[in-house]
């Protein structure tokens, strides 16, 4: 039950916060805002100022900012729907750049006590695999794998083992930076000799840890959100490409449960700080999350939306003509329906790997 309140929590500030966003932009933009709500459901408290609502709600799982003419025709000058192009994209995005933001604010916190960061550096050549005239020599600092920039320890790891039999390396050697153009480090397969097989690539890995300083603590919490954007937009292609399915989703229940396994694993978790950093970085995670999904160019999110008005914008240029918002609604209302779904399947996933351990 912990946890599942501690989840509550979590979505629904990184929810408020998203429309804290869209509240922010609306009013530097001159666009009127009706309502400013944190949380859902019949309203805990109500006061107004000047022309805007605001009320705390009972149920702590998000918010709400309601815009004059967000969904309908509306005469006034000041409503959304008459506001220009590009103050309705920077209205629209501002949801998503708060969440970001939230993430990046989250791993500055958790740098901030930090006196040294890891870096991954090559280790050697593993006996037996001849890759010993690969061109890396031991100590050489990685810089990129295989084309993917090495922003925080593990990235050199994740992208080698991601990568063909060819591939390209730019390291630090002796404070200088070289270049690896192609070089030739396929899987090979061991055994132990009791049938268990492993499969490596011929390389070992070790780590330095260097020294760091405030700005560097800074920089550290941008290349960790850069990254973890990297990462959501690396799990998107392996879906669209089937190299994941359904059941290697998770949804809130499956947070849940992920929170329940960290906090237990005392590897992972030996102290309560321990636990709380496991879930400020899960928290991190999710914001960075929210804010590139919600910018996809799909129905029903802001992404979306923006994809309407730039399809408008060209088809007016175009044509004179627009697509009749009535239209338009349709297919974000089906874009919706299709979040439903997808968000029921994933719950339903969720449950049945639960119950089936």
């Amino acid at each position: 039950m912990l946890y599942i309140i501690i989840a509550i929590l979590i979505f629904g500030i990184l929810v408020a916060t998203h429309e804290l966003g869209h509240f922010a932009a609306a009013k530097l933009s001159g666009v009127r805002v009706n309502e400013f709500a944190v949380g859902m459901g019949p309203a805990l408290l109500k006061w107004g100022r000047g022309e805007t609502r605001y009320s705390l709600r009972i149920l702590p799982i998000g918010g709400f900012c309601a815009l004059e003419g967000e969904d309908d025709d509306s005469a006034d000058p000041r409503s959304f729907g008459r506001a220009s192009w590009w103050k309705k994209i920077v209205i629209l995005c501002a949801g998503a750049f708060m969440n970001f933001v939230t993430g990046v604010v989250i791993m500055a916190v958790l740098y901030a006590p930090a006196v040294g960061i890891r870096a991954e550096v090559y280790g050697g050549p593993l006996e037996g695999y001849n890759t010993e005239n690969c061109g890396l020599l031991a100590g050489d600092r990685f810089l990129s794998v295989d084309g993917h920039r090495v922003l925080v320890y593990g990235n050199a790891r994740f992208f080698l083992d991601r990568a063909g039999e060819t591939i390209d390396f730019v390291v630090e050697r002796d404070g200088q930076r070289v270049e690896l153009k192609g070089v030739h480090l396929p899987y090979q397969e061991r055994t132990d000799g009791e049938g268990n097989y492993t499969r490596l690539r011929g390389l070992t890995m070790t780590s330095t840890v260097d020294p760091i300083n405030f700005p560097g603590k800074l920089g550290c919490a941008w290349k960790t959100s850069i990254d973890l954007v990297r990462t959501v937009w690396i799990s998107l292609g392996d879906l669209v490409t089937g190299a994941v399915g359904l059941r290697d989703l998770s949804g809130p229940v499956g947070i849940v449960d992920m929170m329940g396994q960290v906090a237990a694993n005392p590897e992972l978790s030996p102290t309560p700080m321990d636990v709380a950093r496991n879930f400020a970085e899960l928290a991190a995670l999710i914001a960075v999350n929210l804010a590139v999904m919600n910018l996809l160019p799909l129905p029903a999110l802001d992404g979306g939306r923006v994809f309407f008005l730039v399809l408008n914008g060209i088809l007016y240029g175009l044509f004179r003509k627009k697509i009749d918002a009535k239209y338009e609604g349709y297919v974000h209302l089906a874009g919706l329906a299709a979040l439903m779904c997808l968000m029921l399947a994933v719950t339903l996933s969720d449950v049945g790997k639960l119950f089936g351990r």
